[in-house]
Formats: C-alpha cells, structure tokens, sequence
C-alpha cells in the first residue's frame, strides 16, 4: 500500500513523503500571500525548517519566522508572537513542529485580528462566539511529530503564566485550512520523542475510547488509532527511519485528535496541572499516568477495554490490555513515577485545585473528586 493521499476528514489533509514540497501551494490554497512561520525554538535552526523556509522564499512567500515557543507555550509568547505577527503585516501562519508550535501558531492566527482578551476566548460554553470571525487569520499546519494531532484541530493549549493553568482557546476557524503530513519531517526525532508523542496520541485514543459521551465514529477512529500505534510505535522507536512506521504514527496522532471530540479523561486532567507547573513533557507525562488511570476507571471501562483488547490480539480482557500498556511504556523507556519524571515535592493542594478545573475532568467514565484525585496523584508520586 502506498502511503500517500489527499483526504477532507476532518480538514483538507495532504499526506505523505515528500510533500513538503508543496508548502506554497498550500499557502495559496488557504489564501496566504505573506505568512509567518511559527515554530519552536529547538526547531528554529534545524535543517527541516530552514528547508521549508527555502521553499517558501523560493515561491514569493518570505521567509518569515518566529520560534519564542516555549515546551508548553504562555500567553506571554502568544503576546510577543502577536507583536511580531501584527508589526509585519502578515496574512496567515504556517504553524510548523510539534504541540508548542501549532498551539501557538493557531491561537496567533486566532487573535490576530482580535480586540478582546486572549481568555475571554476559553473554551467554556459559548464563549468562542465571542470572537470577531473576520480577524481570523488562515492556518496551513505542518506537523513534525506524531503526537498531539493539534493539525487537525479546533482549539490551542495556552499556559497561563501567572496561575500556571492550562486553558483550552477554542473557535471552529482555528481549524487550519490545510495540512501537510509529510512524514519525512518526524525522522529526525530523538528517541524520547518519538516515544513521548507516541504515547501521546495512544492516550488520546484510549481516553477517547473510554469516554462516556456517545460518538460511535469517534469510537471507531481510535480503535484504529491503538492499532496503529501499537504495530507501529515499536517500529518507529526502534528505528526511526523506518518511514512506514513513521507514516502509521502520523495518521494515528490525528486519529487521536479527532477521535477526543468525544471527550478526554483523567489522563489528561492530572497532566495538564503537572506539566503547567513543573514543565514535563506533555506525551511523557500522560503515558506516565495512564497505568493509574486505567486502574482507577475500571469499574466503568472494565467491558470496554475488553473489547478493545480482542481487537488489539492482545489476550487477557482488561488486565492483559493494563498490563500491555506497563510492558510498552517499559520498552520504551517512560518513567515509572512522577517524581522519576522530575517532579519533586509537588504542592497537591494546587495540583488537585487544577486538575478538578481541568475541562478533560467532565469526559472520565469515573467521577473525580477532591479525595480520589489527591490519592491518584499520590499513587503517580
């Protein structure tokens, strides 16, 4: 099978090795006559952003960049990134790398021709419709690893820099107009990459898959999505030239993405906090809770995992797929704890505080409260 085409779920994807090359077509696609790069700042400098630059500089489009993106970005890059955006008159953004980079570079786009407050945008009820439409800039999105899926999605995780929360900033327009996911861009990954946006995209699936909001598509794509991941996350740790294996793991982050319209879960409510305020790495530190999260919603997840296990080949009902995910995330290399993560004397009082306001609480099959989520949090250290 060749791993290559264009689809329209749930935006206009191109998929495939090689298709950077198109970048210029995609900006004129979207209507970008002078975009803006956004990246990171590991990514500023290396040889495949450069090489985009190239391509779009060679096409008339500039080479405009800007990479002040921190691991988990803050209303103060988004700021300065609007200053940069604003000052040079730019008309889309190419938002190019991992979470940090298309977070960012979607909410610049968002904001870009905004007069109210980056939080009055928060994902909360309606509160998306308060924004001006029109100063809603294009987005073509380019992901360079295989995790978080935030190419084909609506919304960007913002850290707010002086409570140390992670808001969601939601509209339907932050929906980039066209991706490239070329999975050349991912070789290059270090192996904790590979490993932390693998898992990623895995916990997107299963908390997507356990949620109890009622999806059936959703469902399906991430039972597909674990499939992917677990033929194919091996593979791409073990070598990570292995263009195949790289290709599965792109498709199977946005898999994830799309699947988590039906909801998240604990997972991602104890992470946020913690990544917030002790700057982990978002993919490690879910694949991190996940074997306690598992355990604490079995009571309602029990069946269904059970399902998903038969689906898998993996033999066992629950406790085989449990101590499935143990085994992967031994293999490839994830800490066992919080605190061999790097997280020392954690103030639980502010992490409960956090994970309960966290909006991912609202889809776990099992009711967080105060108590059960101290003692989680307490099992993860």
């Amino acid at each position: 099978m060749k791993l290559f085409g264009n689809w329209s779920y749930p935006t206009a994807v191109r998929f495939g090795a090689g298709r950077i090359s198109e970048i210029a077509e995609a900006c004129k696609a979207a209507g970008i006559t002078r975009p803006l790069l956004v990246t990171d700042k590991g990514l500023a400098t290396m040889e495949i952003t450069t090489r985009t630059l190239d391509l779009m500089e060679a096409a008339g489009l500039g080479r405009a960049m800007f990479s002040d993106v921190d691991p988990n970005p803050t209303d103060r890059n988004v700021a300065a990134g609007l200053k940069v955006y604003r000052d040079g008159g730019y008309d889309g953004v190419v938002a190019f790398g991992g979470g940090s980079g298309l977070d960012l570079g979607k909410t610049l786009a968002f904001m870009a021709g905004q007069t109210r407050p980056l939080w009055d945008f928060e994902d909360i009820g309606d509160w998306w419709s308060r924004a001006d439409p029109a100063g809603i800039h294009p987005i073509v999105a380019v992901p360079t690893t295989a995790g978080t899926g935030s190419e084909v999605g609506r919304a960007g995780v913002i850290t707010n820099s002086e409570t140390y929360e992670k808001k969601i900033i939601f509209h339907p327009l932050m929906l980039p107009k066209v991706v490239i996911c070329d999975p050349e861009l991912t070789v290059g990954m270090p192996k904790f990459i590979t490993a932390g946006t693998g898992l990623d995209a895995f916990a997107h699936c299963v908390e997507a898959y356990c949620s109890p909001h009622y999806h059936p598509m959703s469902q399906g794509i991430a039972l597909e999505g674990m499939r992917l991941v677990k033929d194919y996350l091996p593979r791409a740790y073990a070598d990570g030239t292995d263009l195949e294996a790289r290709a599965h793991m792109m498709s199977a982050a946005a898999m994830g993405a799309t699947a988590f319209q039906k909801g998240l879960g604990a997972i991602h409510a104890l992470s946020h906090p913690i990544g917030a305020h002790y700057h982990t790495h978002h993919g490690t530190t879910n694949a991190v809770c996940m074997p306690a999260v598992l355990q604490f919603n079995r009571p309602a997840v029990e069946g269904v995992l059970a399902q998903a296990a038969a689906y898998l080949g993996i033999a066992g009902g629950f406790d085989g797929f449990a101590a499935y995910v143990d085994d992967l995330n031994t293999a490839l290399g994830i800490p066992r704890t919080l605190t061999e993560l790097g997280v020392k004397d954690p103030d639980l009082d502010i992490l409960v505080r956090d994970a309960l306001n966290d909006p991912s609480t609202s889809g776990n099959p099992v009711q967080m409260t105060a108590g059960n989520t101290r003692r989680l949090f307490e099992a993860l250290l």
